[in-house]
């Protein structure tokens, strides 16, 4: 029998064009450019285009793809009555996975599955999902939902649905960053998901779904929500080093460290980390991103030869709590960046398809005699 590979670890699948991720280096890097240089220098629309067609977009395919999302931004009627419909209790990854469910009756060319009707469902898949997103997040408290606005950017706007005011720049700024930090990321658990359903030939709705699902589990998008709830239940700088070293004891995982990747720190991270720094030191709440850090530093110093390093998750969890993101919310959030990568994986694994069926291994007994019903 072949070597068996739990978890597929250090299995090649398939071959991308979108990122690379490189464990060793400590590298991500978006269809040839380093994710540090999108942070600094590129807005989330145009990580989108960079992602759908391969290259950046010049002044004026910017501004019409902007132009694009704005108009998908509202909350159709059919979609605003299932979001209405769900219980409130509802984790809202999951709610936003049964809202855009029916996304393809809303235009007969979503079934066709080309590459034409696939890259119109992808702008529309991003923008409704951060419509559905805040909705739900309103909905949930018994509020109404606030429309979109046309004059705001896509993080900008996301927040101004949440709160109904226009964001703080700095705020919509660490919000575009932060998507942009997390539109794509290789072949990771959610992607990989949505593209084995894209390889069955089945629609890219269907593959997103998929995906969503995929991304609610805490090994994946639930760590920055994880990692929040270790903070407020540690609760202050004095409590940090009982805590964490009780987790060390028992042989615990951290929320927030470790990559299956990355074996030095993720690269994400680092941009996160002052990123989280600038937000709380200009609201003067410093002490989320303070224990964060303190928590870092802990690690550091108990890892040993351990490669335990802060993922992306880790000061995500601060920075999007002090921009008034609940923790609950935050892989929803984490969902609004992927749409990005998930969508353009999908035109990718369709441009190239072959079903994906691996083997297995059987453990189970062979050859049992049969026992009539009336017998056993």
């Amino acid at each position: 029998m072949p070597e068996i590979a739990k978890g597929l670890e250090g299995i090649v699948a398939g071959t991308t064009a979108l990122s690379l991720v490189d464990g060793r280096g400590g590298r991500l890097i978006y269809a040839g450019y380093t994710i540090q240089e999108l942070a600094q220098k590129s807005s989330f629309e145009e990580v989108c285009f960079l992602l759908w067609k391969g290259r950046l977009p010049n002044k004026n395919e910017l501004a019409q793809l902007k132009e694009e999302l704005t108009a998908l931004r509202p909350l159709p009627e059919p979609i605003a009555r299932i979001a209405s419909d769900i219980p409130h209790d509802t984790h809202s990854l999951e709610a936003l996975r049964t809202i855009l469910s029916p996304l393809n009756g809303l235009d007969p060319t979503y079934h066709e599955n080309s590459e034409t009707s696939n890259q119109k469902l992808a702008k529309h898949l991003v923008s409704l999902t951060a419509t559905v997103v805040a909705a739900f997040a309103r909905m949930r408290d018994g509020r109404e939902p606030i429309a979109p606005r046309r004059d705001l950017g896509h993080a900008a706007n996301l927040l101004y649905m949440l709160t109904g005011a226009v964001p703080d720049p700095l705020h919509a700024r660490a919000l575009d960053t932060y998507l942009v930090l997390l539109a794509d990321h290789g072949y990771n658990a959610s992607t990989f998901t949505a593209r084995v359903v894209t390889s069955t030939l089945s629609d890219m709705t269907s593959g997103i779904c998929g995906a969503i699902g995929a991304l609610k589990g805490p090994l994946h998008g639930g760590a920055a929500q994880w990692t929040m709830e270790m903070l407020r239940t540690i609760g202050s700088l004095d409590n940090i080093d009982v805590f964490i070293r009780g987790l060390f004891a028992k042989k615990a995982k951290i929320p927030g460290f470790g990559h299956r990747i990355y074996k030095v720190e993720d690269p994400r991270a680092r941009v996160l980390r002052g990123l989280s720094k600038q937000v709380a030191e200009k609201m003067r709440g410093l002490v989320w991103f303070e224990m964060s850090e303190r928590i870092d530093k802990l690690v550091a110093e108990l890892r040993g030869d351990k490669e335990i390093y802060p993922n992306v998750d880790f000061y995500s969890a601060s920075l999007l709590y002090n921009i008034g993101i609940p923790s609950d919310m935050m892989t929803s959030l984490f969902a609004v960046s992927r749409m990005a990568g998930w969508t353009a994986h999908v035109i990718e694994q369709l441009s190239d398809n072959r079903l994906v069926r691996p083997q297995s291994e059987y453990t189970g007994p062979i050859d049992l005699p049969y026992v009539p019903l009336a017998e056993r």
